[in-house]
């Protein structure tokens, strides 16, 4: 199958569409060309972020290839062009961090609330790294669940020399599990990391606060939801951040520290100190759906499932074209799969509700899959997973 729009190859036009909103992202000023192109990076396993690929293809070049897509260009890319920075119109995007403006000292504990599979890795990542974790769990069998979670993945790091058997067992003498919230009192740092649910998360933190010492730091993992919605709950909004952190959690680099306007400098700056610690690369950004890498990353993926729904591109082919020719890991259609198709049209949905962006609204291919039970991976069936109908060999 031809994959083709606009007489262009389907996989440009995308790529092109992903490209022009990261220059409309850093018009806005929400954060600095610097951090949108490390978190596309480090978040999306990238080996470039969008505007060093805008300066590697060249500003001009760049304009040229969106008129024959039919993609109107950023206002600052032709500004760009304008101004004659048709060529490296962004310059050096790779900036030392700006230095610290206190020197927190460690956590002697680290909480998580949670126990699926974010939670057991970042409880993995924190013993890894030498610090005392305290999970805790909805109940006692969850707490042990994760526990052997959390132990298959250090042995499995220990059989392929990652790290040695001593320093396996060490890290797992590190972690204590319970289904008793009041195990956190002794946090200074305590990770939320339930299930992406607004009620959810808002009566973890309301427990925390009740929970947790004055001064401890109440981190939220959300990708999605409100920084802010789960700081309103406690009586200690300055000391409530977002740690978002991506999946695989030991394997990826990336955690977004999320800031309220009432977030404490000094919870921030604990936040991204632990974020360094876990050998992670922080990126600071304002608290709002999505943050960075979400933000960019779902129109994307969105804007994949229009073609195919379109006819005009093939699910197969255009995810081969954006690796095989662009260079991503994984193609957008297999990516929403890995994620999970009902995960993804949440995430669509929070995004269009707070930015209205027609972008984010998702299409009857998705939804309808998501109503069908064929949500990717994790069911077997989904845009490459196909399962066989209940009436099949009968």
């Amino acid at each position: 199958m031809t994959v083709q729009e606009h007489g262009i190859a389907a996989g440009h036009v995308l790529l092109l569409r992903y490209l022009n909103r990261a220059a409309v992202l850093c018009e806005q000023g929400y954060v600095s060309g610097s951090a949108i192109d490390t978190a596309m990076r480090l978040g999306c396993g990238l080996t470039a972020g969008p505007l060093a690929m805008l300066d590697g293809i060249g500003v001009d070049r760049a304009l040229e290839l969106m008129a024959g897509a039919a993609v109107t260009p950023a206002p600052l890319l032709t500004a760009k062009a304008r101004q004659g920075r048709a060529g490296r119109g962004f310059g050096p995007l790779t900036q030392p961090d700006a230095a610290e403006p206190v020197d927190p000292v460690p956590p002697s504990c680290v909480g998580i609330v949670g126990s699926g599979t974010m939670a057991a890795g970042i409880a993995q990542t924190l013993v890894v790294h030498g610090l005392r974790t305290a999970l805790v769990a909805r109940g006692d069998e969850q707490a042990a669940a994760a526990r052997r979670a959390v132990s298959a993945a250090l042995d499995r790091a220990v059989a392929r020399g990652r790290i040695d058997a001593a320093a396996g067992a060490e890290a797992a003498g590190r972690l204590r599990v319970s289904a008793s919230i009041d195990d956190l009192a002794d946090c200074g740092v305590v990770i939320e990391a339930v299930v992406e649910q607004q009620d959810a998360k808002r009566a973890v933190f309301a427990a925390l606060d009740r929970v947790c010492r004055p001064g401890a730091v109440l981190a939220t993992t959300t990708s999605s939801l409100s920084v802010a919605d789960c700081a309103a709950v406690t009586g200690r909004p300055a000391d409530v951040v977002g740690m978002h952190f991506f999946n695989p959690a030991p394997v990826m680099k990336l955690v977004e520290v999320g800031h309220t306007p009432d977030t404490a400098l000094r919870t921030v700056v604990a936040a991204r100190a632990l974020a360094r610690r876990l050998g992670k690369v922080p990126v600071s950004c304002p608290d709002r759906s999505g943050f960075i890498v979400n933000y960019l990353l779902f129109p994307y993926l969105n804007d994949a499932v229009g073609m195919v729904e379109r006819g005009q591109a093939g699910v197969a082919e255009l995810d081969r074209e954006m690796e095989q020719v662009h260079g991503f890991p994984i193609g957008p259609l297999a990516l929403l799969d890995t994620i999970g198709l009902d995960v993804s049209l949440a995430i669509l949905h929070r995004l269009h509700e707070q930015f209205g962006d027609p972008a984010t609204r998702p299409g009857p291919l998705l939804t309808g899959l998501v109503a069908e039970g064929r949500l990717g991976r994790k069911t077997g069936a989904g845009f490459h997973l196909q399962r066989p109908s209940k009436g099949a060999g009968r």
